[in-house]
């Protein structure tokens, strides 16, 4: 019961943040000259582009491409809260604010092209500590000679065995990414992720792609 009442508090809180933010964009985008249906599609591209940057942050895990145009549409929604709070002349806005208004839609048309067709670039993922080598086989121990005065049958010692092949280290911090690339592609496929597909996400080689798929079953 007291869950319920958490979530539907915090929903309630979100929409009506929502709607104060939005109105003030609108506002912003009007007294700086964009009038009619166009001061209602500054706020629309702003908050769009701010959930297409989370939503890259949420899939992909840290990028420096989605955290700057998280930054750059929380920029625009923050100054204009801070804009239509009197801090501005809304009868009559700087030169500086109609220029930034008028030059929005192609900064956030360029933004929202790099986040829905940029891949996470090679620097974002987690980086693969290379697998220790196996040790090397212990001799095996010399028969001695048989002495002359009394002729022994040599007892030969047992050799040691080999060690087994050790298998790749696996950080937690890659295992967690690795969680969360087969999450997203079950949510989107159906199917659960295969080593190959996980390999070429990551980078990884093919041992441990195995190795993390194996753990992820």
């Amino acid at each position: 019961m007291n869950r319920s009442i958490r979530v539907d508090a915090v929903l309630v809180q979100a929409v009506i943040a929502g709607a104060l933010s939005f109105a003030h964009l609108h506002d912003l985008a009007a007294a700086a000259g964009q009038d009619g249906w166009k001061a209602w599609a500054y706020p629309i591209s702003v908050d769009l582009l701010l959930v297409a940057a989370w939503r890259r942050l949420r899939a992909g895990g840290p990028s420096r491409l989605a955290w700057c145009w998280f930054v750059v549409a929380l920029v625009a929604s923050l100054g204009a809260n801070v804009a239509t709070a009197g801090f501005l002349d809304m009868q009559h806005p700087p030169a500086w604010l109609r220029f930034g208004v008028a030059g929005w839609p192609a900064l956030a048309f360029l933004g929202g092209t790099l986040l829905a067709h940029s891949p996470n670039p090679a620097g974002d993922r987690v980086p693969v500590p290379p697998a220790p080598a196996a040790p090397a086989p212990a001799p095996e121990n010399p028969t001695p000679d048989p002495e002359p005065e009394h002729e022994e049958i040599p007892i030969s010692e047992p050799v040691a065995a080999l060690p087994e092949a050790v298998a790749p280290a696996v950080p937690p911090a890659l295992i967690e990414h690795a969680r969360k690339v087969a999450t997203e592609h079950h949510t989107r496929t159906g199917t659960r992720i295969d080593a190959a597909t996980l390999r070429a996400r990551l980078g990884v080689p093919e041992a441990l792609a195995s190795t993390l798929v194996a753990q992820l079953a």
